[in-house]
């Protein structure tokens, strides 16, 4: 069961890094949600999978001998608000580019850019 995991986890690994050498600003977001995803299902098989108990201690117990480790799932849970945030951000930072540019390809969002007095300074051949 954990092979297939792991071939799922290259699959979206190896398709998020093909996403995010595009040259078009929406291909490497979703690149990036992708590789977010992959990072969270590395750490749940991390976790192993098992089926385990809840880590619920009831009365008069004092340890559980066979129960989930609760650690992956804290870092799962913080690694999906993280992405999500992160995706957000980037799609707002995107769509104001967007609107201000007209474009969504790197390449033209370099050559769009006004060359003002403060930019003709860092040219080649100006002088201090």
């Amino acid at each position: 069961m954990e092979a297939l995991y792991i071939l799922a986890i290259g699959v979206m690994a190896g398709s998020a890094a093909y996403l995010l050498m595009s040259r078009n600003v929406l291909r490497m977001v979703l690149g990036l949600l992708l590789l977010g995803n992959a990072a969270n299902l590395t750490l749940f098989v991390a976790g192993r999978l098992a089926s385990s108990v809840p880590p619920l201690i009831t009365d008069g117990q004092t340890t559980i001998a066979v129960s989930a480790n609760p650690l992956p799932q804290a870092l799962i849970l913080t690694a999906i608000v993280i992405s999500f945030s992160l995706v957000a951000f980037t799609v707002v930072l995107l769509h104001k580019a967007h609107q201000r540019l007209h474009v969504v390809d790197t390449e033209e969002m370099r050559e769009a850019e006004p060359v003002g007095p403060a930019d003709q300074d860092d040219q080649v051949g100006a002088r201090p």
